[in-house]
């Protein structure tokens, strides 16, 4: 049985992994499922978010060849990743120039093929399945807006909540801008918004089966994961 790891980039990633993916993963014959921490274990902190592609890759290459039997995959914002520099992630200065529905498949190839070049040779490339959330987490939350407003507490804002979604053609498009990213939109409608907590609670409400249904891209990274899990 296979054993799969996801990188995420930061504690409410790493609570969904534990909380929703792993127990669905595990029924479709993963022997364990678990979330780590992208970057330095010894440096790392909460907050998650912008680590460079260099490290975060080190991090990948040496879970993919001290585990043989194991899959590695990621769950990162393409809203936050470094695009310029030293820090940037493979793709990502590329997928800002094409449209939305081929932005994520520009990145994720990137990362797959730089992964098996850094892998030796013989590589099986199916081990790794890289996942960019469009454009952040929050997005997923916006798959049921009566249950994601039951899920933090605040019942009241479901019509707003909902009147962002209709906005746009489905919860991975809401946009990235640094004003009207997902993330803030919510912040906007309820302050003191706790990403870890709010988010991990609204995405339990929600649960996976809606947010397959409602973001595309998100089911199409699932259904990778279950086809490698034996």
């Amino acid at each position: 049985m296979t054993r799969l790891l996801v990188h995420v980039e930061g504690q409410t990633e790493e609570l969904f992994v534990n909380e929703l993916l792993a127990p669905h993963l595990r029924d479709c014959g993963y022997s364990s499922v678990s979330a780590r921490l992208i970057g330095n274990a010894r440096q790392r902190d909460r907050r998650g978010g912008g680590k460079p592609w260099p490290e975060v890759r080190k991090g990948i290459v040496n879970h993919l060849k001290q585990d043989g039997g194991s899959v590695g995959a990621t769950m990162v914002d393409y809203y936050g990743l470094p695009h310029t520099g030293s820090k940037a992630w493979p793709g990502r200065k590329e997928a800002s120039a094409v449209a939305f529905r081929a932005k994520p498949e520009v990145v994720e190839r990137a990362l797959l093929e730089d992964v098996v070049r850094t892998m030796s040779a013989g590589f099986d490339s199916s081990r790794f399945i890289p996942f960019v959330t469009m454009h952040e987490f929050e997005a997923l939350l916006f798959s049921d807006c009566e249950r994601f407003a039951l899920g933090v507490g605040w019942r009241e804002i479901a019509n707003r909540l909902q009147a962002i979604r209709d906005s746009f053609a489905s919860p991975e498009e809401i946009d990235d801008s640094p004003d009207t990213a997902p993330s803030k939109r919510i912040l906007a409608l309820v302050p003191g918004y706790q990403k870890p907590l709010m988010g991990t609670l609204a995405a339990l409400e929600i649960g996976l089966a809606t947010m397959r249904a409602e973001c595309p891209h998100f089911d199409g990274w699932l259904k990778r994961l279950e086809k490698r899990s034996s």
